[in-house]
C-alpha cells in the first residue's frame, strides 16, 4: 500500500477516535449502574450510583467525575465492606453533601426487613450509614461506626436518603422504601436525628403513588419533592413529583415526568437534580434499562435535560441517546 494513503487511513481513524471520545452519549458511563446521585463538587461534576449487581455482590460502591458530562473518571471502591464493617451486601443510593470542608456520603446497607415483611422480627443489622473523608473521591471512614437509621420509623424502610440543605443552611434526610418517605432532621455533626417537638424522630411525607428514591430541590422559592413509582426490576418504574411551599410538605403529586419509551428504553427512575449555579439549567441524572433487557440488574446511568413551563412545572423529560455536554467555568 502506498505510503501516503497508509498515513491518511491512519491520520482518519485517529481523528475519528478522538472526535467520537468528544461527543455527549447515553448512558454516560460503562458497567451497570443505578440510583445515581448526580452533584457539583469542588467544580466538578460528580456522580455516586450503585453498583447494579445482585445483593451480595453490592459491596462497595464506586463514584464518577468529569468536567463536562462527557469524559467521565472512574473512581474505584470509594468504599466497601472492609471500611464499614457493619456491612455486608446490598450497599445501596448514596448521597453526598460537602460541610466543613469534609465530604459526607450517606448510603443504606444490608436490605433490612421488617416482621411485617418476613414474618419473623424486626432486622436492625443494617440501614443508612454515613461515611466521610477528605475529598470527594476518598478514602472515606465510618464516621459513626453503626447505622444512622436502623428502625422503620412508619413502615418505612431506611434506604434511598437523599440529604439536602434548606434555605436557613439546616440539613434535612429523606428517606424510604416500600411505599413510604420520611424526613429527619440532622443534628450539626451528623451523628444522630434531632428529635421534632412532639418527641419523633421522623416526619411521615408520603405523596400518593410514592414507592421509593425520593430527591429534593428549590426552585423559585418552591420546593419540589420528587420520587419513583412502578417496579425497579420492570418497565413500569417511572418518576413523578410534587411542589410545596415548605421542607415538610404536604406535596401533592402533580404528574409523571419521565417513563418508559420502547424507542429508547424501559424502567427509567430512580433519579437526581443538577442545576447549574446561577444559572436556570437543570439536568435530570437516572438509570434505564435497555432495550432488550437481558436481566434484573441490567441499568445503566443516563443524563438529560430537564425543562420547566412558565408556571413552574416539570416538562416531560426526553430520554436520549445522545446525552448532554455542558462544561463547568
Amino acid at each position: 500500500m502506498n505510503k501516503s494513503i497508509l498515513f491518511s487511513i491512519i491520520f482518519i481513524c485517529s481523528f475519528g477516535i478522538q472526535f467520537t471520545s468528544a461527543q455527549s452519549k447515553n448512558p454516560i458511563i460503562d458497567g451497570w449502574y443505578a440510583d445515581p446521585e448526580g452533584v457539583i463538587l469542588d467544580k466538578q461534576y460528580w456522580v455516586f450510583p450503585t453498583f447494579s449487581a445482585k445483593y451480595r455482590q453490592q459491596v462497595f460502591l464506586d463514584a464518577f467525575s468529569s468536567k463536562d458530562m462527557v469524559t467521565w473518571k472512574k473512581h474505584e471502591h470509594i468504599i466497601d465492606t472492609t471500611v464499614i464493617k457493619w456491612a455486608y451486601m446490598a450497599i445501596w443510593a448514596p448521597s453526598i453533601v460537602k460541610k466543613d470542608k469534609k465530604y459526607y456520603l450517606f448510603f443504606s446497607a444490608n436490605d433490612i426487613q421488617s416482621k411485617a415483611r418476613n414474618g419473623k422480627e424486626d432486622d436492625h443489622n443494617g440501614g443508612i450509614g454515613i461515611a466521610v473523608a477528605d475529598k470527594p473521591e476518598g478514602p472515606y471512614k465510618d464516621h459513626l461506626g453503626k447505622p444512622l437509621i436502623n428502625q422503620f420509623y412508619n413502615n418505612a424502610q431506611p434506604i434511598d436518603q437523599f440529604v439536602f440543605q434548606d434555605k436557613d443552611k439546616q440539613f434535612y434526610i429523606f428517606y424510604g422504601g416500600w411505599g413510604r418517605c420520611n424526613i429527619g432532621k440532622l443534628n450539626d455533626d451528623f451523628t444522630a436525628l434531632v428529635p421534632f417537638p412532639d418527641g419523633s424522630l421522623v416526619k411521615e411525607i408520603t405523596p400518593k403513588n410514592y414507592v421509593e428514591g425520593p430527591t429534593m430541590f428549590i426552585r423559585n422559592g418552591k420546593y419540589y419533592l420528587m420520587w419513583s413509582e412502578g417496579g425497579w426490576t420492570n418497565g413500569t418504574y417511572k418518576v413523578a413529583y410534587g411542589v410545596s411551599d415548605s421542607v415538610f410538605g404536604p406535596f401533592e403529586r402533580v404528574s409523571t415526568v419521565l417513563e418508559a419509551d420502547e424507542s429508547i428504553a424501559t424502567g427509567a427512575g430512580h433519579h437526581s437534580v443538577i442545576n447549574i449555579p446561577n444559572t436556570d439549567e437543570w439536568y435530570m441524572v437516572y438509570h434505564r434499562r435497555p432495550i432488550p433487557n437481558l436481566d434484573r440488574d441490567h441499568r445503566v446511568v443516563c443524563i438529560d435535560r430537564m425543562f420547566f413551563d412558565k408556571d413552574g412545572k416539570i416538562e416531560n423529560v426526553k430520554m436520549t441517546f445522545g446525552g448532554v455536554k455542558r462544561k463547568l467555568k
